[in-house]
C-alpha cells in the first residue's frame, strides 16, 4: 500500500501548489475535412480509395476495403465504426445504397450536440462497382458528393469543408478520363484535379490510398494490392504521388 499513500500524498502536493493532480483532458479532435473517392476497375476487379484532409493520419480512419467485397470511405462528422458495419453489410449481399440507408439510420447518435449523426459524410462502393453515398445537411459547407456517369468508371467522390462542388466535380472528371491506366494511378489523378480545384478550404496535411484484390498483393495469402499513408506533410498528395509510382515500378 505504500504506492497508494505516496501517490495520495503526491496529489496532495500538487493541489497545494496550485497543480491540477491529473492530466488536462485532450483537445478534441476537428472533423474530418476531407476529399475522397472510392473506385472499382472492373477490367482487374481491384477496389478501394483515396483520400486527402487538413488533419492529421487522414488514413487511420476514413478508408476502409475488403477484396471481392468493397470499399467504404467514412468522414465529416466521423464515426469510425461506419467502415467495419459497411463492410459486414456487403458481406451480407446487401446493395450499396441499403447499406448506407441501414449503417446511418442505426446510428443511435451519441453525441447529438456536438457530433451529430446528421454532419456524418459517407460513402459506399461494393464488388461489382455500383456506389451510393450520403452528406448529412449539417456535415460543414461546402460538402456534397458526386459518382461517376461515363460507361465503365465506377467511382464516387466525396468531401467537406471544401471550396465547393468544383473539387468532387474535378476528380470525377479526372478520374474518367484516366481510362486504362492503374487504379492507383486514377486514384491519384482525381486528388491532384480536386487539389486543382481548391480542395480543403483549411488546406493540406495528410493523404492516404488503399486498394485490394484478391491475391492481388506481394508475398503469400496478401490481398492488399497498396496501403499507403502520408500522415503529416506540407504536400501530401505530391508525396503520396511518389509513393504510387514507387509502387508501380514494384509492380512491374
Amino acid at each position: 500500500m505504500r504506492w497508494l499513500k505516496l501517490l495520495v500524498f503526491m496529489s496532495g502536493v500538487a493541489a497545494a501548489q496550485g497543480q491540477a493532480p491529473a492530466r488536462s483532458a485532450p483537445e478534441q479532435w476537428p472533423p474530418v475535412a476531407t476529399f475522397s473517392i472510392l473506385a472499382m476497375d472492373p477490367a482487374t476487379g481491384e477496389i478501394g480509395g483515396a483520400v486527402q484532409s487538413r488533419v492529421f493520419s487522414v488514413g487511420n480512419g476514413v478508408l476502409w476495403a475488403e477484396a471481392g467485397v468493397g470499399a467504404v470511405a467514412t468522414q465529416a462528422i466521423v464515426d469510425v465504426s461506419y467502415g467495419p458495419q459497411a463492410i459486414a453489410l456487403l458481406k451480407q449481399g446487401l446493395s450499396a445504397e441499403e447499406v448506407v440507408r441501414r449503417v446511418w439510420e442505426a446510428d443511435p447518435d451519441p453525441r447529438p450536440d456536438n457530433w451529430s449523426k446528421h454532419g456524418r459524410q459517407f460513402a459506399v462502393i461494393d464488388a461489382q462497382g455500383r456506389v451510393a453515398a450520403f452528406t448529412g445537411p449539417r456535415a460543414t459547407a461546402w460538402a456534397g458528393h458526386k459518382s461517376c456517369s461515363v460507361d465503365g468508371a465506377r467511382c464516387t467522390a466525396q468531401g467537406n469543408i471544401l471550396a465547393g462542388a468544383a473539387v468532387v466535380d474535378s476528380m470525377v472528371a479526372a478520374y474518367e478520363r484516366t481510362a486504362g491506366e492503374h487504379l492507383s494511378f486514377r486514384l491519384q489523378a482525381a486528388l491532384e484535379a480536386g487539389q486543382r480545384a481548391g480542395g480543403d478550404r483549411r488546406g493540406m496535411q495528410s493523404a492516404a490510398m488503399l486498394i485490394v484484390r484478391k491475391g492481388g498483393g506481394v508475398w503469400l495469402n496478401n490481398d492488399v494490392v497498396l496501403r499507403l499513408q502520408v500522415d503529416d506533410h506540407p504536400e501530401p498528395i505530391a508525396e503520396l504521388r511518389r509513393l504510387v509510382e514507387r509502387a508501380a515500378r514494384q509492380r512491374r
